[in-house]
């Protein structure tokens, strides 16, 4: 196995759950989760008038276990955060209300996802269907009739439509990344978190928008991490919420990994591992429907 194809099955053995990150991760998503129900609680009696930051707070923290979940294998963990997720960013912004059945239903994923952190050995075995498919009853009547991302008939962008930021310092990196996402559509370069952020603050002064920002981890005067955190406050001081905003992929080392899982606490969208496997990014962004 060549050093150029590494990808996250190949480091599995090197964080499996005997490793002390996944200890970490577990040890964070149960913090998470005792959270989570007892903010949803609150939700539920506030109604329509919730908390903006209480129900960020709630967002972020599924979140950030959805994205953690793929350096283990946790399958189950990672679908089920991934529905609850969807559910919540509905209440995030407002187009549904969380309302005693749909917290009821929210509570029982987050118990369900409580078992499996309890279990994560087993936790691939686990029995979702029924809340997922409850999960998705919420999910479906809402997506259509807004014409959400992933409603039914949303057609993805065609080639030549993107805009694209790349955010990496390292030369033979970006000309690879670059000469790739040109086929794509517009494509700028910054070399280090500042630039980035100068980048998607100027987008915007423009009335223009980033679709997708592939973003490196660790890069001189700033570095990825605080240039997520900057670019999604830039989008939702635009009224954009991150499920609306721009598909931010990580790119990391191996040695990177703790600083990875972190960044889906900032909101980050997915990660790559280098070196860039073109396939698997081309694969992602046909996952968030930035392409056919």
């Amino acid at each position: 196995m060549g050093e150029e194809k590494m990808t996250i099955e190949d480091l599995r053995p090197v964080i499996g759950l005997d490793d002390e990150l996944a200890a970490d991760y577990l040890s964070e998503c149960r913090e998470h989760l005792a959270t989570v129900g007892r903010d949803l609680l609150v939700m539920e009696k506030s109604g329509a008038g919730i908390d903006e930051e209480l129900v960020n707070r709630v967002f972020r923290a599924v979140h950030s276990i959805k994205g953690g979940a793929d350096f283990f294998d946790l399958v189950k963990v990672r679908e089920l955060a991934h529905r609850t997720e969807d559910v919540l960013a509905l209440v995030r912004s407002r187009r549904i209300a969380p309302n005693p059945n749909r917290v009821r239903i929210l509570l029982e994923a987050t118990d369900a996802l409580g078992e499996m952190i309890d279990n994560p050995r087993t936790s691939n075995q686990a029995d979702t269907t029924e809340i997922m498919a409850a999960l998705a009853g919420i999910c479906s009547d809402q997506r259509a009739a807004a014409g959400l991302p992933g409603a039914a008939g949303t057609a993805p962008q065609s080639r030549g439509d993107l805009r694209v930021l790349l955010v990496e310092d390292d030369f033979a990196s970006r000309l690879l990344l670059q000469t790739f996402l040109m086929r794509f559509g517009e494509c700028h370069v910054a070399v280090n978190g500042r630039e980035a952020v100068d980048a998607v603050r100027a987008a915007f002064a423009r009335g223009q928008r980033y679709d997708l920002i592939c973003m490196d981890i660790m890069m001189p005067e700033m570095d990825g991490r605080e240039a997520v955190r900057h670019v999604r406050a830039i989008e939702e001081s635009h009224g954009i919420l991150s499920t609306a905003g721009a598909k931010i992929i990580m790119t990391t080392t191996v040695s990177e990994i703790r600083d990875v899982i972190q960044c889906f606490k900032d909101l980050c969208d997915a990660y790559l591992m280098k070196p860039i496997d073109l396939g698997k990014l081309l694969e992602q962004m046909k996952a968030y429907g930035l392409t056919r």
